[in-house]
């Protein structure tokens, strides 16, 4: 073997190393930007997760509040149709006994006492008429206890998307460090894999698609 052969073989095994290197180099590099992304998207979805705890947390307040609103309200109409009952039956019993002007007298309490039932069972918003959650009534009431139910029950269906994204972020993004560190390609796909399903959950916890039999 002359000097000319053993040359080539030297330059021939350093390009090989370089290129190898430079491979190394360029799936380190896409690697650090799957991490980046995998980082990104992990950031998202926590956001996505405390919003829907706060929504949740206070959807149910005033939920809630509505409920306690509705049935104070309730105390009340009652009350005061038990007083109208109970004027009527006077009337009725001590007719005979009772002047006209305490007769219209008592008319005038029972009426009284009716059109405040009547107005605890329905009172919407004179500047709002239309939006059946506006307004002090019964029916307004159980109305807007209902829809802050409806937002509660959402954002809790939502939370589990979010808590389970989160967790399969973050275990994407270890086995995309461990692929960098031991240059190991399959590890890259495993790390894909693991975030692509935790992305779809963070996308079902926006929209809803599917509902988690967690959730349920």
């Amino acid at each position: 073997m002359d000097a000319n052969d053993v040359s080539e073989q030297i330059r021939a095994a350093v390009e090989t190393e370089r290129a190898e290197h430079r491979a190394v180099e360029r799936f380190r590099t896409r690697g650090a930007m799957v991490i980046a992304v995998l980082a990104m998207l992990l950031a998202i979805a926590s956001l996505g997760g405390e919003n829907a705890t706060k929504e949740m947390i206070n959807a149910n307040i005033h939920a809630s509040d509505s409920w306690a609103f509705y049935q104070a309200k309730n105390i009340r109409q009652t009350v005061n149709q038990l007083a109208a009952d109970e004027l009527e039956a006077t009337l009725l019993l001590h007719a005979a006994m009772l002047t006209d002007e305490a007769r219209q007298q008592i008319q005038q309490r029972v009426e009284r006492h009716r059109a405040t039932v009547a107005r605890y069972e329905s009172e919407p918003d004179a500047s709002n008429s239309t939006n059946p959650l506006k307004g002090e009534g019964k029916l307004e009431l159980f109305a807007r206890a209902r829809h802050w139910e409806v937002r509660r029950d959402q954002a809790q269906a939502q939370d589990p998307n979010f808590d389970f994204a989160r967790a399969f972020f973050q275990i994407a993004i270890v086995l995309g460090s461990v692929a960098i560190v031991a240059t190991s390609r399959w590890i890259l796909w495993l790390a894909l894999a693991v975030g692509i399903v935790a992305a779809l959950l963070m996308l079902n916890g926006f929209f809803l698609a599917v509902h988690l039999p967690i959730a349920s």
